[in-house]
């Protein structure tokens, strides 16, 4: 196990994330890729490349908004055009780009009338920092857009060009702090499902286990609980991606997908119990679930490919879909960084064709699915790793190897046993 395991915290007195060494590795990343390219510049709208690029942030509230921007030139420092007050902040508190923060507005997604001229003010910023290096005849890589936007940058006379597979590029080999900052991620998580195990029992509902879940993570210092899949019950297949209200009852099946946020890095880990008890047809599909699961993690270390590794999955057919996009993300793998889905992508629907190549500094979930045979319950388990020079280490720990059982109690002539690590461990390998 090479991977160090730390607190949420900085300290003086122990080498743990470095922030400045962070900030500038990712920076440096971005460059050169950026060298390597036809583009001039890049032009950042997604919250997760402004946050790899400038090291800023605002709050989860505005990652959907599209309302600041950034750009990185090819011969010039990253500027952040942040909304209202926020530029006033990173102008007192974030001396690595204090004076290239100025205020600056996109459309609000339209929000604002289109007349007010928003876009167009958003094209003569960048036009006007393209021109003071240069580079105002170099095309331009933009990540996601608004049309508006789009529209006013041509007028302008600025060629754009896609910029997103460059900033995916960039930021498909995680620096040592990134992979410091998911690991610590995990860390949370695992504490987050033992805090569920014990809380799961009949009466439980969907929604309630993603309260203790987000409590857990928010008071050990989560920026974001971006969302608790919470399935239970004959919900678990087909699997609808979304908690309800649903009550839990003897016998059933549960599985969670835990997505949460440290530092901007972020976790996919999913893991299955039983409630009560548990079914011989859901055991043998948990079985299936974990073997697929490990034959794809012994299968990791640099040099293989994704096509490798999905070419051992089950096709769609043989676990009820009639095609591999129908049984898209359930058989899958995905980079995971300051997104939940990044590069390399695995998948019988693209890797074949389009195989990407493993590479030590890859951090990565492996995610599997199956079916039970009494038709309604179902399996899911998923493991984060870390690509190393020989093979990989997995930073997902909550234990997974074999089913586990929760909310149950044991009778002798005496009552209830205690739950005791013996009983405990008696009850989960059953």
């Amino acid at each position: 196990m090479g991977l160090k395991t730390f607190g949420t915290m900085a300290v003086d007195w122990e080498d743990r994330v470095n922030f400045e060494r962070l900030r500038q590795d990712r920076l440096a990343r971005v460059r050169e890729e950026l060298n390597r390219s036809e583009l001039g510049a890049v032009l950042l709208f997604d919250m997760s490349n402004i946050r790899y690029v400038t090291a800023t942030h605002i709050g989860t509230w505005a990652m959907d908004k599209l309302i600041r921007f950034a750009l990185l030139p090819r011969t010039g420092e990253p500027i952040i055009w942040d909304f209202g007050s926020a530029a006033r902040h990173h102008q007192l508190y974030c001396s690595w780009i204090s004076d290239r923060s100025p205020a600056g507005i996109s459309t609000l997604r339209g929000a604002i009338p289109l007349e007010a001229g928003r876009a167009q003010d958003v094209a003569q910023k960048v036009k006007r920092e393209l021109e003071k290096v240069g580079l105002q005849n170099e095309p331009i890589g933009v990540d996601v857009i608004e049309l508006p936007v789009f529209y006013a940058l041509q007028e302008a006379g600025i060629k754009v060009l896609d910029g997103q597979q460059l900033m995916l590029r960039a930021r498909r080999i995680k620096t040592p702090d990134e992979i410091v900052l998911l690991n610590t991620a995990a860390a949370m998580v695992d504490a987050a499902y033992d805090d569920l195990y014990r809380a799961m029992k009949p009466g439980l509902r969907e929604n309630e286990a993603v309260a203790i879940v987000s409590k857990t993570l928010y008071d050990l210092g989560s920026e974001l609980v971006e969302g608790v899949n919470a399935i239970s019950g004959e919900r678990c297949s087909p699997h609808p991606h979304v908690y309800s209200d649903r009550i839990m009852r003897p016998g059933d099946p549960a599985y969670f997908d835990i997505l949460h946020s440290y530092m901007g890095y972020r976790t996919c880990y999913y893991r299955t119990f039983a409630v009560g008890s548990a079914s011989q047809a859901m055991v043998d599909a948990y079985k299936r679930c974990r073997a697929i699961l490990d034959e794809s993690i012994a299968m990791v270390k640099p040099g293989v490919t994704t096509a490798e590794i999905v070419s051992r999955w089950p096709k769609a057919e043989e676990f009820g879909f009639p095609n591999e996009e129908a049984a898209f993300g359930l058989q899958y793998g995905h980079g995971v960084g300051l997104s939940i889905w990044e590069k390399p992508v695995f998948s019988r629907l693209t890797s074949l064709d389009h195989p990407e190549v493993l590479e030590p500094g890859m951090v990565f979930a492996l995610e599997t699915y199956w079916p039970a045979s009494d038709g309604w319950s179902a399996a899911r388990i998923e493991e984060e790793v870390v690509v190393t020079e020989t093979g990989c280490e997995v930073i997902t720990r909550f234990p997974a190897e074999t089913l586990l059982v929760a909310g149950t109690h044991y009778y002798t002539a005496g009552g209830p046993l205690p739950l005791t690590r013996e009983t405990e461990s008696h009850r989960n390998n059953l």
